[in-house]
């Protein structure tokens, strides 16, 4: 039986936001004095906004929607600028983690996906900068699918574009 592991990026293979906050890294923690954005603004009037709302399930570009609530927000530079910025800092993977998926990977009976909330850009950024493609046989993001990420939808695009059906899958 073919067996598969879904891993999440943000917490997971990448440090970032966590549910226990001691465990937290924020790529946001400097952007006040790198960018001139208050952080908790940006939270607060784009990701919680724009970002989840239009975004994440692909209907806006997020160099779109930068460009739009940036100036907002008193930032003058360039949207690129601010994007690479963000991606650069939200990027700090979890080797411990990385170390067990290349061991799964080469048992090679194991099939290795990642399926998460992100936008087309930082799913390329992930899959080619970070070459997790090198790691993973594909991304399902809630961008490509057109929704937002739950485990019984990306399932359900899972055994829609690998059949025949997986017999046992885990999430993390």
């Amino acid at each position: 039986m073919t067996r598969a592991v879904f891993f999440d990026v943000d917490g997971v293979l990448v440090h970032g936001y966590h549910a226990r906050p001691e465990l937290t890294r924020r790529w946001n923690e400097n952007l006040l004095a790198d960018m001139g954005v208050d952080p908790d603004r940006f939270t607060d009037e784009f990701i919680f906004d724009i970002f989840i709302k239009k975004v994440v399930v692909g209907e806006t570009a997020i160099i779109d929607a930068l460009e739009r609530r940036l100036p907002r927000l008193g930032y003058r530079g360039s949207p690129m600028t601010f994007l690479h910025y963000w991606l650069s800092h939200d990027s700090t993977l979890n080797t411990d983690l990385i170390a067990v998926v290349r061991t799964l990977k080469a048992a090679g009976d194991i099939r290795l996906y990642i399926a998460t909330n992100q936008d087309h850009t930082r799913a390329q950024w992930l899959w080619h900068t970070l070459e997790l493609s090198e790691l993973f046989e594909d991304i399902f993001y809630s961008a490509r699918a057109g929704v937002p990420q739950t485990r019984d939808r990306l399932l359900r695009l899972h055994r829609a574009a690998h059949r025949p059906p997986i017999g046992a899958a885990a999430l993390f």
